[in-house]
């Protein structure tokens, strides 16, 4: 039997996840790391942790498998994006916490670039809004705020790197500082037209490009992983989005699906050629599964299963996620709107000034009636993110693939078809991010062809359109009125 190991490292946990030759999962390990939040809107990770946790799960997955490490083909690695690191080039020490895609500090300073007249550019050459959401305004913070960091970048001591690429130098010892096209893609720096660092975005946010790693095709050798003595190459790499997007076989143009994560993240592939998005959505690329690019309109909602952990741990609403299903079932209240803008608003809107709010309470409002609000605020957000991408690619959506914790709650999952009026398909391995992380690998390893993932490929349950028109309209009225209430909140 031959294997496939797939890092997933994300926002929360770090993963590791192990494949057989049949694409089935053999065996898996996890383990959540600390979230620092040192200020108001500030959100960090000790790169340390992070590396020490993806370490520990891996090699728990393969003493769990009870297999030799000769026996596993390919490493592949998919990774929170826009998470930056800077780390020294020398020793691998991190200089820095890692400034996570939720945090916020930057948003004075995307201000400013904004002033200067910038945002056509970056939209231009690298498909994305500017925001603090992205890595360039962090890398800034970085080189500017921590003591001595900006004389050691400007030596070509430091290295900067998104999740992927501080992996794949902890995994080489040092020998690989590479990342992937997909990775290069949501950082502000990158021109997707030419595949190459942007220059004028280098020199605006005063980046040195020493600090830099090479980019690469998803499908190509980033460099070995020598557990003691026996050498496994890594041959696969994506930012989670983007392989969930290969781990759902969308390889078609006009494919899509959802990811239901701590944000949520729908990606739709419009092929070879570039969209440029008139609706607040972002273009960024994708892995093509013969080793090149393709392009993809992708709309990000900032918080989704965040929501449901928020009225978990910070309202103690309920024990588990899970028991938000029945919560959801046993609510009779259809007047309750929650709009979890707890970081602004993502796509479409772009408001990094919304906060979040719950409209529509009365004095019979119960726990029950919020949970069901709050799944729903999910679906929502995905319809705003769906109707832009429809009208940017000019394609009709015919079914949503779905992958993510979220998706296993069946009242959601009705809910998303019912709103979006489009069939959901839910597949029968919901960790499409690990899967098309162990895609990638497989294929380059020759374990697997195109046509070998379309047939392992398996779809769990298809939720059909129950709603009807009038009642969906009404909904997604209320949810809009919400959402224009919490726009601009703080001055």
């Amino acid at each position: 039997m031959k294997y496939i190991l797939s890092l997933d490292q994300g926002t929360s946990s770090s993963r590791a996840i192990l494949f057989d030759q049949y694409g089935k999962i053999r065996a898996s390990a996890q383990k959540e790391f600390t979230q620092i939040y040192p200020h108001a809107g500030w959100v960090e990770h000790d790169p340390t942790e992070i590396w020490e946790s993806q370490y520990g799960v891996m090699i728990d997955a393969v003493q769990k498998a009870g297999i030799s490490w000769s026996e596993i083909q390919a490493i592949g690695i998919t990774n929170q994006r826009e998470t930056a690191i800077v780390w020294d080039k020398k020793t691998g020490d991190p200089v820095y916490n890692a400034i996570v895609w939720q945090d916020k500090r930057t948003s004075d300073f995307c201000s400013e670039l904004k002033g200067k007249n910038l945002e056509s550019y970056v939209k231009n050459s690298t498909g994305l809004v500017i925001d603090a959401y992205f890595s360039g305004t962090k890398i800034n913070w970085i080189l500017e705020n921590v003591d001595g960091v900006r004389d050691r970048a400007e030596a070509g001591e430091l290295c900067f790197g998104t999740v992927d690429s501080f992996l794949i130098y902890k995994l080489t010892e040092g020998r690989s500082h590479k990342t992937d096209y997909t990775n290069a893609s949501r950082t502000m720096i990158f021109n997707i037209d030419k595949l190459e660092w942007d220059k004028k975005m280098l020199r605006e946010l005063n980046i040195p490009s020493s600090m830099l790693p090479q980019v690469q095709s998803s499908r190509s050798k980033f460099g070995n992983f020598n557990h003691e003595g026996t050498v496994i190459p890594i041959l696969g790499v994506a930012g989670d989005q983007q392989a969930a997007l290969f781990g759902q076989c969308c390889f078609s143009r006009g494919s899509a699906k959802n990811t239901y994560g701590t944000g949520c993240f729908m990606l739709m592939n419009v092929g070879a050629e570039k969209v440029t998005s008139h609706h607040g959505l972002l273009t960024t690329l994708a892995a093509n599964p013969n080793g090149g690019v393709d392009y993809a309109l992708e709309g990000s909602v900032f918080i989704a299963g965040a929501a449901i952990q928020w009225l978990r741990d910070g309202l103690q609403l309920f024990a588990q996620a899970s028991e938000t299903e029945e919560m959801a079932n046993e609510s009779s209240s259809e007047e309750i709107v929650v709009v979890p803008a707890f970081a602004g608003l993502g796509a479409p809107y772009w408001d990094m000034y919304a906060r979040g709010a719950i409209f529509g309470l009365t004095r019979d409002t119960d726990k029950n009636d919020i949970a069901k609000a709050t799944l729903q605020s999910l679906a929502f957000q995905s319809k705003d993110v769906l109707e832009a991408m429809e009208q940017d690619s000019g394609i009709q959506l015919k079914s949503l693939k779905v992958d993510g914790g979220a998706v296993q709650n069946n009242y959601l999952m009705q809910f998303q078809a019912d709103i979006l009026d489009v069939k959901v398909e839910r597949p029968s391995v919901i960790e499409s991010t690990a899967q098309g992380a162990a895609y990638l690998a497989g294929l380059e390893s020759g374990l697997w062809t195109v046509e070998d993932l379309l047939k392992m490929k398996e779809i769990g349950r298809v939720f059909e359109v129950k709603m009807e028109r009038e009642e969906r309209k009404k909904k997604y009225g209320m949810w809009k009125k919400g959402v224009e209430r919490c726009k601009g909140w703080v001055e």
